[in-house]
């Protein structure tokens, strides 16, 4: 099969999917490159277009050709009898859309099916899924009640429903932030928490070959300058990412033990990468992220090393699976 790393997307974290693509590239040099643009037309790119586009995270990425319709290039995907490794994040990339279309074609992909990503997309359902698996999650908060919460619990935090890479966050500490999201929840679903204390935590999973699935270590994060949000993510030197995290080892279990708990109670596939904060009452689940980011500065990535595990190899084992679960669907 012919291995076609697509990036780019019709949202906003398409700039970090750049980047993503960039690292794919590297790892896989062999690869054709496919760029999924606002207009939502897939271009062919070249190595050198992709590798010179020297700030992803701030600039948009110009293809700088005439591309084609992105259901044709699904199309082309299936004659062609190609495998599409995704570097996407966020929106009809990751909600289960663009994996509907595949599995509908054929085509193999790489990450969780259109289901799973559907679910674990929806940060309200997913809570729901992995509590019943046991996996400690924050309660709540209904938009009509924010008042009564804010001074129930002092401190608050507010983040889109359904978006990702830290987008829209917004730290309720005083009144005058209420307005903030009642604002941002007139144009789109908001998921509303009491704010936990306590320090930022990752996991990834990972989907072997034989089937066979296990946690990564964990990942602590440090942030520069407060907030682990877009900028202190993919901008900011002075942010730590820690791996493995410095926690105690019965920490360590727990987070580990909850990233699989999730990664099953929602039916990820490939791999999948889950967040905590880990506060007093030990690790409290924040979002399961189905397409992480696979940039050079990202997360799960770092989690492989600390693993023993060369990208190049990951890469190759996940093209593997997307081709064994398509002709299983057959």
């Amino acid at each position: 099969m012919r291995t076609t790393i697509l990036f780019g997307g019709t949202n906003k974290e398409r700039l970090v999917s750049v980047a993503s693509a960039q690292a794919l590239h590297r790892a896989l040099p062999e690869a054709d490159l496919w760029f999924w643009d606002p207009a939502d037309t897939v271009h062919d790119v070249t190595s050198k277009a992709l590798l010179d586009h020297a700030r992803p995270f701030e600039d948009e990425f110009k293809p700088g050709n005439r591309g084609v319709a992105f259901e044709q290039a699904l199309d082309k995907a299936r004659t062609e009898d190609r495998v599409l490794v995704l570097g996407l994040h966020g929106g009809r990339a990751e909600n289960g859309e663009l994996q509907a279309m595949c599995e509908m074609r054929g085509i193999p992909f790489t990450g969780s099916g259109s289901a799973s990503s559907h679910l674990a997309f929806d940060k309200t359902a997913a809570k729901r899924f992995v509590a019943i698996a046991g996996v400690q999650a924050p309660a709540g908060i209904a938009l009509e009640d924010l008042d009564a919460a804010f001074a129930e619990y002092g401190r608050l935090i507010a983040k889109p429903a359904k978006d990702g890479s830290s987008y829209g966050l917004i730290f309720v500490n005083a009144k005058q932030d209420l307005v903030a999201v009642r604002n941002a929840a007139k144009t789109e679903e908001y998921l509303i928490e009491p704010f936990i204390a306590g320090t930022e935590a990752t996991c990834g999973v990972l989907e072997r070959p034989d089937g066979s699935v296990v946690s990564l270590p964990p990942v602590e994060i440090v942030p520069g300058e407060g907030a682990f949000d877009y900028t202190a993510k993919y901008l900011l030197k002075s942010t730590q990412e820690i791996c493995p995290g410095r926690f105690a080892p019965d920490i360590t279990a727990a987070i580990m033990a909850q990233a699989l708990q999730a990664h099953r109670a929602l039916s990820c596939g490939g791999y999948s990468r889950t967040d905590f904060i880990v506060s007093a009452r030990g690790p409290v689940y924040l979002e399961t992220n189905t397409l992480p980011g696979l940039t050079a500065a990202s997360l799960y990535p770092k989690a492989l090393k600390a693993q023993g595990i060369e990208f190049a190899d990951f890469l190759r084992d996940q093209i593997t699976l997307a081709e064994k679960r398509s002709r299983e669907r057959i």
